[in-house]
């Protein structure tokens, strides 16, 4: 079954993003709300202010059903822009969703004319941080922390374009 991105933008989707987000990731990671609230905070910010130019999000879909999603910000400390919340569906995953979802958020940035992307993730998603890999990302920074109800080692990998 082809998987289809498509911009986020109708009714349901940012609900959507913040519930898979805080369903999955408990489920996963038994990560408490502290986590979801992060997403809510990140969608919101989205939703109220974003550059339509310089920064979009989108939804993928098997079968006219939501599977993933990926967002794509200006980052606040550099001129990059920041991938933010890629998320896929359990059930779906080994269908190329999230190369799919990756894949449109980094040409995004780069016809947006960033000069990279950044992104921060936590050591434990394994699958998340191999995608990320294959675009040509590159480690450059881990810290500990303890966040979502749990101790974690966060990462920050860049892509340069």
């Amino acid at each position: 079954m082809p998987v289809s991105i498509r911009e986020l933008g109708r009714p349901g989707d940012l609900g959507w993003v913040v519930m898979a987000n805080g369903e999955i990731y408990a489920r996963e990671y038994d990560w408490d709300a502290s986590y979801e609230q992060l997403v809510a905070g990140i969608v919101g910010d989205f939703a109220r202010c974003r550059d339509p130019d310089r920064e979009q999000a989108w939804i993928a879909e098997l079968d006219g059903e939501r599977v993933g999603t990926v967002f794509c910000v200006a980052d606040q400390d550099t001129r990059n822009a920041r991938l933010r919340i890629l998320l896929v569906e359990p059930e779906t995953r080994g269908h190329g969703v999230g190369r799919a979802l990756v894949h449109t958020c980094v040409g995004f940035a780069r016809d947006a004319g960033y000069p990279g992307v950044v992104l921060w993730t936590n050591t434990v998603l394994t699958a998340a941080r191999r995608i990320y890999e294959s675009f040509g990302f590159n480690l450059v920074e881990e810290d500990s922390h303890h966040s979502f109800g749990h101790d974690l080692v966060g990462q920050t990998w860049r892509l340069r374009l």
